[in-house]
């Protein structure tokens, strides 16, 4: 059974079906919501499925349903381009009555499951249980919304610095329970507090792709300003906050309701790394080439002040005071086997610990690309930071707040991010050497599962994600 086949059972059992959901449906409509389907019905005519190609590759050419063909180098179709495609789906649905009446609905779907016996485009839905199918089967039925969840998860998400593919890791018993793909080079991931959506950001594109949590499937590529890395979501999940990694730099900034890109704040130099900090005041940015970090005020999202650093920021993490405001910036910095310390308030550095050689370990500085040390994170007790080393293949841990080092753990090759937990009890780091993510129990500080992922499993992190 493939990675993909375990996705579908895991997020969609088979013994839900259509006909015993009930979302908030006017019965016998005539009129179908608009937005219903250009956020939530749109998106699926530009998916990519296995074994087959977008609709959008053959409906603005042929056949009676017609797509409007999206206009030179946009991701998505305007709103005028949105209500002929609606007026053209709209043809083709029969509201108020039984799903298998809308050819819509029959053409793509299995003969098996209730589809019309050919369709050129070929089977797109195996089952009248595909969230797919069913987001269109409601909109046809009358809904305003999507359906409500049977539950939100936490889920942790490996992506692939070298592939298109990003996996998805069930923290309970450590397998790959999903994999998200069709997104090439993926760089930062969040998500939505509610967890109905994934935000990625595409490096090939120069975009912020919204995935869908429960599809899986890219809903919408929102237009940066350039290329982006990582990316951070506001406490409310209003904003997200993507890095510029192009001169002269920025932090763009996506409006996740309007699913559009509201602003671009100029920054001293390109940012790699950007960071809501733990009481969402500030966005914390961080440029490799101007050693600036780039301090946002959440509140106005404008520029509230700039540090600069000896050498190139790379990963940050912070701790807070027992007010829950910033106390300090670890940063993580070009050339530097370690990290330094900012107060946050002062505005200045105050320390930095370097980490030692580990004994009877040979050092491996091949392919560090400037950064020996380049993962951080405090667990969420705020008791300890853990720091990578690339040089080593350790993740080095220390006390906090006196920074005192307590352990040293071996993670493969390369390790990168670092990604706990809610409830701390486990921590997740990719070692991009082995094309494998540790599971480390942060109690023992043992390895309890190593999962094999993508290409260069660099960027890791935890997220929450919504499930049928």
């Amino acid at each position: 059974m493939s990675i993909r086949s375990v996705a579908r059972n895991f997020l969609i059992p088979l013994g839900i079906v259509f006909s015993i959901a009930s979302p908030a449906f006017t019965q016998n409509a005539t009129e179908l919501n608009f937005e219903y389907f250009m956020n939530e019905v749109q998106p699926i005519f530009l998916a990519k499925r296995d074994g087959n190609v977008r609709c959008i590759q053959c409906h603005t050419r042929k056949s009676g349903f017609r797509l409007q063909p999206l206009e030179d180098g946009a991701l998505f179709w305007t709103e005028e381009q949105s209500r002929m495609n609606y007026a053209s789906a709209r043809a083709f649905s029969m509201p108020g009555v039984d799903p298998l009446k809308s050819r819509l609905l029959t053409h793509p779907l299995a003969t098996s499951a209730g589809g019309d016996p050919f369709h050129a485009g070929g089977t797109h839905f195996a089952n009248r249980d595909d969230p797919e199918w069913r987001i269109i089967a409601d909109w046809i039925g009358g809904a305003n919304s999507r359906r409500p969840p049977s539950e939100v998860v936490v889920r942790i998400i490996q992506t692939s610095a070298a592939g298109d593919d990003s996996y998805v890791i069930d923290p309970q018993n450590n397998k790959v329970v999903a994999v998200i793909d069709d997104i090439e080079i993926p760089h930062g991931i969040t998500s939505a507090p509610d967890g109905s959506q994934l935000y990625f950001s595409n490096e090939v594109l120069h975009s912020l792709d919204i995935v869908d949590a429960r599809t899986l499937r890219v809903k919408r590529r929102i237009p940066l300003s350039g290329r982006p890395n990582n990316v951070s979501i506001s406490k409310d999940g209003r904003k997200v906050y993507v890095a510029i990694r192009e001169m002269p730099g920025a932090v763009d900034i996506i409006d996740t309701l309007l699913m559009k890109n509201i602003k671009s704040v100029a920054t001293e130099g390109p940012i790699h790394n950007v960071y809501v900090t733990p009481d969402g005041k500030h966005a914390v940015a961080g440029s490799i080439q101007a050693s600036t970090i780039s301090v946002i005020d959440t509140t106005k999202d404008e520029l509230a002040w700039t540090l600069k650093m000896s050498a190139g920021v790379r990963p940050m993490a912070f701790d807070s005071h027992a007010d829950g405001s910033t106390r300090s910036i670890f940063v993580q910095l070009s050339g530097y086997h370690g990290f330094a310390v900012v107060d946050f308030n002062q505005r200045k550095e105050i320390t930095r610990v370097e980490h030692p050689p580990i004994p009877g370990k040979r050092a491996h500085l091949d392919g560090l690309q400037g950064a020996p040390a380049h993962g951080l994170g405090v667990s969420p007790d705020g008791k300890t930071l853990w720091s990578t080393s690339k040089v080593y293949g350790h993740v080095y841990v220390h006390a906090l707040p006196g920074l005192e080092e307590i352990a040293q753990v071996f993670v493969g090759q390369h390790p990168e991010w670092v990604a706990f937990t809610p409830d701390g009890k486990y921590v997740y780091i990719g070692a991009a050497g082995d094309n494998e993510t540790h599971a480390i129990e942060v109690a023992t500080m043992k390895i309890v599962a190593t999962i094999p992922v993508g290409q260069v499993p660099k960027r890791v992190s935890t997220v929450l994600m919504a499930i049928d």
